[in-house]
């Protein structure tokens, strides 16, 4: 199975009882209307790091049960091979079609440690597996030669690139295999990437403007650049102010107000700041948010 096009690290809406479901049935609704191909649930946006695996697992399976049409690549990473083994038992089990999968942070493995970590998971499910390579959250780089190597392995098909690295990425476009996906995980990147043959991104933005950025990336598909890049100026403003302060405080922000949930990430992540908000209200009164 091919991930491409538009796919949304869906937020997490949260309640004061824990996960906010009819929310997140909307908000699954609400992605779906506006055209993404599919939804990422339980990624760094949908604040993995802070739930339970209780509350993660139980988002993937109301993710999957809500959605009719898009595919569901589920976020089941860990620092921890076993963890991150369990996590995609879960996924597969829950009925997602992927899932996406963060190198290890922290822990700094080599290139041979991340190799062995990635070929763990493929092996122990029969799902397809998404790399997902963002250096400045894991303290580590999942190499081009490395990437490479894994994607001989049958269930590998694809990355998300969030490096910045556009040598790097380059790189990666210039050598994957045939059918492996490239897809960018950082909205402001991703006209330039696909472009030069990204198959399209893992978008924040999307939470809540799916529409401008599922017509943003398909322009770009079909070869309307001049399109695309004026979508992409429209939003650009939108994509530097989701990462005023870490992510997803920005974004949990916006989608509270537009009643998906209370707006609220969970500690060590605080509520956008009111300079924070100087930034971002005047960007969603422009878009009409």
């Amino acid at each position: 199975m091919k991930f491409a096009g538009t796919g949304t690290a869906i937020v997490t809406p949260f309640c004061k009882d824990g996960v906010d479901e009819e929310a997140l049935r909307r908000l699954v609704r609400f992605q779906e209307d506006n055209g993404v191909d599919f939804l990422v649930p339980c990624g760094s946006t949908g604040e993995s790091a802070m739930m339970s695996y209780e509350e993660h697992v139980r988002v993937i399976k109301i993710v999957v049960d809500e959605a009719k049409r898009a595919k569901i690549l589920a976020g089941a990473g860990s620092n921890n091979t076993s963890e991150a083994v369990y996590l995609s038992k879960e996924a597969q089990d829950m009925g997602a079609d992927g899932v996406l999968s963060i190198s290890p942070y922290y822990v700094k493995p080599t290139q041979e440690g991340i190799y062995r970590h990635y070929a763990a998971i493929e092996s122990a499910v029969d799902i397809p597996v998404i790399v997902y390579n963002i250096p400045g959250r894991t303290g580590s780089n999942v190499g081009v030669d490395t990437l490479m190597r894994l994607a001989e392995l049958d269930g590998i098909v694809g990355v998300k690139e969030a490096s910045g690295n556009m040598g790097q990425i380059q790189q990666i476009l210039a050598r994957r295999p045939e059918g492996f996906s490239v897809l960018s995980g950082d909205d402001a990147l991703t006209l330039s990437l696909m472009c030069q043959g990204a198959d399209g991104v893992i978008s924040v933005a999307s939470n809540c403007c799916p529409g401008l950025v599922s017509d943003m990336v398909r322009s770009a598909a079909s070869g309307d650049v001049e399109l695309a890049r004026s979508i992409q100026s429209k939003l650009l403003p939108l994509f530097g102010a989701l990462f005023c302060e870490t992510n997803p405080i920005p974004i949990k922000y916006i989608m509270g107000r537009m009643g998906y949930g209370d707006g609220m990430p969970r500690l060590p992540l605080t509520p956008l700041s009111d300079s924070g908000r100087k930034i971002v209200d005047p960007i969603l009164e422009s878009l009409g948010i």
